[in-house]
């Protein structure tokens, strides 16, 4: 059940050893192009916070990345810590960890232990200021609570009641779909219900003073997105050309894929987008390994503009061997504003990209891991050069230079409600 949250303020967390260890490991499975093992956990030995291969082609993103609270924010008094691939709370004040992100409609994954006392739980649709279980929902986790148990939002709806086994992992598999709310605790559904207070928002982690939680494996599949490509024509796309000075980009539908040769040019929806998820599959074909294709995607455009609004960018090249040393703010990296901190994929095999942005803040996962996390502090205008651009717009696929060869596929995406 939820506390008040007094005196917030932003705490630091640090990395253990062994926390450090499991980031190597995830490291150097990425270093070869390969997406580590399913996460399972510390029992069986194997490593957690990690997505499958079929999960990232299914468009799972990890909202923790087991290492890190990177694109997530303390708020009140609690103090989180991170070791052995769990994040967990055990002291301080009551508080809250939140996501930067903003989610409307998704299936939530994430495994938690506490205690036999234990009384914690999971925000979703929550806003960062108010009380989180007002401003949107708490998931209960609580067996012993008198009206709201486990599996419940609170003050809202009743779940079926349980009895889970102190210190032992939990796996809560939760579905935000419009009003409805479909929950499962270690596969049994325990809530099907419709509440319709809240449409978006962010997702957090409730720690209870005096109270033990510990949170693993938290990962997010969002809901909703419609396909932008029919997979057979560039129906719902049109080419723009650069101004004064046009250059042969040459689009292409080939074998189910979107694919680009020479530039300087792009290739933009005719439909526009102001807060939304956008999830694209990416592949730059190199002639040989010297030579780093780059490219980018392209939100908040203005339609007919040339290269406008923000830009994601495409460039699988970093310093030295180091993928944490991006070229050129690195694919995923926010181009002019926030570079990539770890080039995830390669040259010549296709990743995944997930583009998030909500009001003033953009985040981005590349084969699900997340890479930017940036927030506008610019006064709002229309140039995303120069201000920060809020108002909606296109997407565009950018042709680069005369060396471009791209495919693109499964590009598709869901505009985010109002509150």
């Amino acid at each position: 059940m939820n506390q008040p949250l007094a005196n917030r303020r932003r705490t630091s967390s640090r990395m253990g050893a062994a926390g450090l260890i499991l980031c190597t490991l995830f490291l150097l499975a990425c270093e070869h192009g390969k997406t580590p093992p399913p996460p399972s956990g510390p029992e069986t030995g194997s490593l957690p916070n990690t997505l499958t291969p079929a999960e990232v082609g299914q468009g799972w993103i990890l909202l923790w990345d087991g290492e890190t609270t990177f694109g997530w924010q303390p708020l009140g008094g609690a103090e989180w810590q991170i070791g052995n691939g769990v994040l967990s709370a055990a002291s301080g004040d009551s508080g809250w960890l939140a996501t930067n992100a903003q989610f409307a409609d998704y299936v939530l994954k994430l495994e938690y232990r506490t205690g036999a006392d234990g009384n914690s739980g999971v925000f979703l649709r929550s806003l960062k200021e108010g009380e989180p279980h007002q401003t949107g929902y708490e998931l209960q986790i609580c067996d012993s609570h008198a009206s709201y148990t486990t599996g419940s939002l609170v003050n809202h709806v009743k779940a079926t009641p349980v009895a889970t086994d102190p210190e032992r992992w939990q796996n809560y598999e939760i579905t935000v779909q419009g009003d409805r709310f479909l929950v499962r605790l270690n596969g049994e559904q325990i809530l099907d219900a419709r509440t319709e207070a809240h449409r978006t928002g962010h997702i957090g982690l409730q720690y209870n003073q005096d109270k033990k939680i510990e949170f693993r494996n938290i990962k997010l599949k969002p809901l909703g997105l419609e396909p932008l490509f029919d997979g057979e024509s560039l129906k719902g796309w049109r080419k723009v050309d650069r101004p004064n000075r046009p250059m042969p980009h040459e689009w292409s539908v080939r074998e189910g894929l979107i694919h680009v040769e020479k530039g300087a040019g792009q290739l933009e929806t005719e439909k526009t987008f102001k807060d939304f998820v956008f999830q694209l599959d990416i592949r730059t074909n190199a002639p040989d390994a010297d030579t780093h294709p780059n490219s980018g995607v392209f939100f908040r455009g203005d339609a007919g503009g040339f290269w406008t609004g923000y830009e994601s960018q495409i460039r699988n090249q970093f310093e030295e061997g180091d993928r944490t040393r991006p070229v050129d703010f690195g694919t995923g990296g926010l181009y002019f504003y926030h570079p990539a901190r770890r080039v995830i994929p390669s040259d010549g095999e296709f990743f995944t990209k997930t583009i998030a942005a909500k009001g003033r803040h953009i985040a981005v996962w590349v084969n699900g891991y997340p890479v930017t996390d940036f927030e506008e502090g610019r006064p709002e205008g229309r140039n995303a050069r120069k201000e920060a651009r809020l108002a909606g717009g296109t997407f565009s696929l950018q042709a680069h230079d005369p060396t471009t060869n791209l495919d693109f596929r499964n590009l598709r995406a869901v505009e985010l409600p109002e509150r």
